[in-house]
């Protein structure tokens, strides 16, 4: 693993994240950079962390969530992080299966609604 070190300014601009949003992740401790002064620096730990809560946020996991996952493997190790993973990645499928449903039923009755009044206006 590479030792080099990215800026703050350079990994909001890698992952187009807002300062704010780098900042709090650090509050909430979910990275933790180097500081030098004022300065930040993250190494490669900090940039896969990232790319993992980027990742969770797509698929609809709280922060929360991610901050447990990421603690378990800091706690337990890989194996632990993984068995964690699918125990959340399921609860997360039915989630998204059921708002899909949701979503879905919304789009008929909208294309429904659509076609009964363009058809009205021939």
């Amino acid at each position: 693993m590479s030792d080099t070190r990215i800026s703050f300014k350079d990994m909001c601009a890698r992952f187009d994240v807002t300062p704010r949003t780098l900042r709090y992740y650090e509050y909430i401790e979910l990275l933790e950079p180097e500081r030098e002064g004022r300065a930040r620096y993250y190494r490669q730990r900090d940039v896969a962390r990232m790319k993992l809560i980027l990742r969770g946020r797509r698929w609809g996991f709280s922060l929360e969530d991610i901050r447990k996952w990421l603690m378990i493997y800091d706690k337990q190790g890989d194996e632990a992080q993984m068995r964690e993973w699918i125990k959340l990645a399921d609860t997360q499928l039915d989630v998204l299966r059921g708002e899909l449903q949701t979503m879905q039923k919304a789009i008929d009755e909208l294309q429904e609604n659509r076609d009964a009044i363009a058809k009205s206006l021939t």
